[in-house]
């Protein structure tokens, strides 16, 4: 009986030195993959340290800081931190920023201007983004007469004259105490937000309602439906984790916008309470004394032009990292 030949064994040529060629090959995640993108952004890394940092200073150094050096943000001196002249100094070693006009801190309420404006910038994002996703999701799976109304409410809301309408808003609410709608909505932190998001949740629902139209028509969609996936399931297991990614790129330009709204509001008097620390609050009171006190400007609006181009280099980051074609 004739005997068989085993198959022989392919080999790779050997490595020098010897070594045996790697019988194994690794596989990477979308995940890997995003974040080995990610990572070569130093830019967009860097950036993330220094949102991280100014996160921790508003939130934990502000009050530590306060207490360390005996200045409450709402503490006034008026000897030790106005001249002779009755004018605000300029940055000291007891006052590292200097004072505002009415002898406070500049560098304890520049950090509690921090909390201020990031607090708004999270919650009317995230407004944003519950609105317009929602919204973007059933409009772009439904299409029809659904689309054609969630489409022109849309039209109709990036038609309004924006700022126009949020100084009404927030000085219709702010007056009074109780604030509108029965005390639904009050003065302070929560109505500047409100406001914010209602004006840009069209942003993120159209591009939500792009990606959708095209995801729909995919054959894993096409697959789970004919598996007898109810429309639900389809939209949240197959349809949002494809959405994920222009979602999460976009949230991440939306916090500066939101940031810069906030500022310009309390700039222009409507936005926070007055007794609320805020850089738009603090570039209000230097715009009239920034000829001879030019730290009152330098300093929040060097925080404010920061803290804004993090944000952007970092959605600018991601969106490379997501689709490598954009880079």
């Amino acid at each position: 009986m004739a005997q068989v030949a085993e198959p022989a064994v392919l080999a790779g040529p050997k490595q020098p030195g010897g070594a045996a060629p790697s019988e194994a090959i690794i596989g990477r995640s979308p995940w890997e993959l995003f974040w080995r993108r990610f990572r070569q952004d130093r830019l967009a890394v860097w950036s993330i340290y220094f949102i991280v940092l100014m996160i921790v200073l508003a939130f934990i150094g502000a009050p530590l800081v306060s207490k360390v050096l005996g200045h409450a943000p709402d503490k006034v001196y008026p000897y030790k931190a106005l001249n002779e002249f009755g004018q605000p100094i300029g940055p000291s070693k007891e006052f590292w920023f200097g004072a505002d006009a009415l002898g406070r801190d500049l560098f304890v309420n520049v950090l509690y201007g921090a909390r201020t404006s990031l607090i708004i910038a999270f919650l009317a994002t995230g407004f944003e983004i519950v609105v317009g996703v929602a919204l973007g999701l059933i409009a772009g799976f439904y299409r029809g007469k659904t689309d054609t109304f969630i489409s022109r409410a849309a039209d109709v809301v990036l038609s309004l004259p924006v700022l126009l309408l949020a100084l009404g808003l927030t000085s219709a609410c702010g007056l009074q105490k109780e604030g509108c709608l029965g005390g639904l909505i009050k003065p302070g932190l929560l109505l500047v937000s409100y406001v914010i998001g209602i004006f840009s949740w069209p942003y993120i629902a159209r591009i939500v309602r792009g990606q959708v139209l095209s995801i729909r028509e995919k054959e894993f969609v096409e697959a789970a439906r004919a598996m007898g996936a109810s429309n639900g399931r389809i939209v949240f297991r197959e349809i949002l984790p494809n959405v994920l990614a222009p979602i999460i790129v976009y949230s991440t330009l939306l916090i500066p916008t939101n940031i810069l709204f906030e500022a310009a509001l309390s700039f222009l008097g409507v936005g926070v309470p007055p007794t609320t620390p805020s850089w738009g609050i603090q570039l209000d009171q230097a715009s009239q004394r920034f000829t001879y006190a030019p730290w009152l400007m330098l300093f929040p609006g060097m925080f404010l032009l920061a803290t804004t181009l993090a944000f952007n280099l970092v959605g600018d980051g991601l969106r490379d990292a997501f689709d490598p074609r954009m880079s």
